[in-house]
């Protein structure tokens, strides 16, 4: 079988890169980015892909970029940006995402919202467009939109609720095929400046419910770790993180028992410089 037959059955036949990357929030390396959804300390520019309330947080203007490949494989790339700005009247923020290759890919684009309700409790929406090209039969598009809430029950405890396309959208002149709606409530403890953990418990439609549970720890100021598990997949996942003044670099590799390694690179920048306590 030659490698893009290899590929297209992967992409068709494993539901954790196709149909779950059809949304912004479901995009492969999502559980890594978005560890941070339900902090106070460790939160970035990534983390509203899990929870668009949370970018009511940022503090700071910044950017990031996301790289995967998965399974090694240069035809199940994935690629991902996003920027964020704080305001007076909350934070806005943009994402783009393009998981494929030539003959099937997928983009996805996101404006983002986020706002602070008092001091206890956040809201965010995220508006999306996806589109799905397959080159033997054309394109597709559809549009879905994102709710979240945060709230801080102590200030080391966060939880909150994440509702994914609770409409439908749906692709294509005659409607037939459909995003999933996905429901996801969240919960983050952050322990200290250096430790913190989270675990999140998701219900996708038609699927199992799935639990993604993830830790972080600063060593030392300038170089953390991250380590995690999805449960509906077995898929775990581990990454280092180096921070210099504005800019942190982490690399990361995820696992999966049947189809092996993903490895990938996270890059952010503030335009002040990240602070070495996560404040």
């Amino acid at each position: 079988m030659c490698k893009r037959c290899v590929c297209w059955v992967l992409f068709t036949s494993f539901n954790i890169i196709l149909l779950r990357a059809q949304s912004l929030h479901k995009q492969p390396g999502n559980a890594y980015t978005g560890l941070g959804a339900y902090s106070l300390r460790h939160a970035d520019v990534f983390s509203s892909t899990a929870n668009p309330a949370i970018l009511a947080q940022l503090k700071n203007s910044s950017a990031g970029f996301f790289g995967e490949r998965k399974f090694l494989l240069q035809e199940l790339n994935s690629y991902s940006v996003a920027a964020g700005v704080p305001t007076t009247s909350g934070s806005f923020g943009l994402q783009i995402a393009y998981t494929g290759f030539s003959d099937y890919n997928e983009t996805g684009a996101g404006l983002v919202y986020g706002r602070k309700l008092g001091t206890k409790v956040d809201v965010g929406a995220r508006f999306n467009y996806h589109a799905v090209r397959i080159s033997s039969y054309g394109s597709a598009s559809a549009i879905s939109f994102e709710i979240g809430t945060l709230l801080h029950v102590t200030e080391k405890l966060q939880t909150g609720v994440h509702i994914n396309n609770p409409v439908g959208g749906k692709f294509g002149k005659a409607s037939q095929e459909k995003l999933p709606s996905v429901y996801t409530l969240g919960f983050g403890y952050d322990a200290s400046e250096k430790f913190y953990a989270s675990i999140e418990i998701e219900k996708e439609e038609d699927q199992p419910v799935n639990v993604n549970a993830g830790l972080q720890y600063k060593f030392i100021p300038q170089l953390l770790a991250r380590a995690g598990i999805s449960s509906a997949t077995s898929v775990a996942w581990a990454g280092l993180g180096l921070l210099l003044k504005s800019f942190r670099v982490d690399v990361m590799m995820s696992y999966h028992p049947q189809l092996g390694i993903s490895p990938g690179l996270l890059v952010l920048f503030n335009l002040k410089p990240l602070s070495p306590k996560g404040k």
